[in-house]
């Protein structure tokens, strides 16, 4: 079962303190954990999983509240797009979507884990995350596939282009707990790492 996000994290404590605050506590049940990496994030590499957060009815105060948090503006190239793009004190990217955007049930806190994922591996991607997350597909689109715990979670599993080259280890990660099995690092069918614990 999906139940988490690990996010590597050179001052641990600092992370841990911009999530809490930058969510405001608000992650559908999933715990956001920083843990301590080998290496910094290379610049100029998107990440290929990143997380959205819900602007709410006044998005312009809350992209201004997490830069007072120590987010930063970000360009990876999104162009004119009805959301903004941030990072995180480290540099990993996240959105603060505006009012009215597709699929957000929620006015504050994180309301979507984006996993880059390449249209022809879609499906397989759809299908892994399913049966390993115990979350279902919710919506299915041109542009990718939502999943859901429920149909009424405010956090969804929003996966499809465009996918980012895989260059090193995932700075964030999908964590999965299971009851039997071995804990540890794993990759789903697109490459990307994922942990594993009891």
């Amino acid at each position: 079962m999906l139940t988490g996000i690990v996010i590597d994290a050179m001052d641990v404590a600092r992370m841990d303190h911009f999530w809490l605050n930058a969510t405001r506590g608000g992650t559908g049940g999933l715990r956001l954990r920083c843990v301590a990496p080998a290496q910094p994030k290379a610049a100029g590499h998107k990440n290929r999983l990143h997380l959205d957060l819900a602007g709410g009815p006044d998005w312009e105060a809350e992209v201004r509240r997490l830069l007072d948090l120590g987010a930063t503006w970000a360009d990876i190239g999104q162009g004119d797009v009805p959301w903004d793009v941030l990072a995180d004190p480290e540099g990993n990217e996240f959105c603060v979507l505006r009012p009215g955007h597709p699929g957000v049930l929620a006015d504050s806190g994180l309301v979507a884990i984006c996993l880059d994922v390449a249209e022809e591996n879609r499906d397989a991607q759809a299908a892994f995350w399913e049966s390993r997350a115990d979350w279902h597909a919710a919506e299915r689109h041109d542009w990718g596939v939502r999943l859901r715990r429920t149909p009424a979670s405010t956090v969804s599993l929003v996966m499809g282009p465009p996918a980012a080259p895989k260059a090193g280890r995932n700075r964030l990660r999908l964590e999965v707990t299971v009851r039997d099995g071995e804990p540890g690092e794993f990759v789903d069918a697109a490459g990307n790492e994922f942990h594993v614990t009891r």
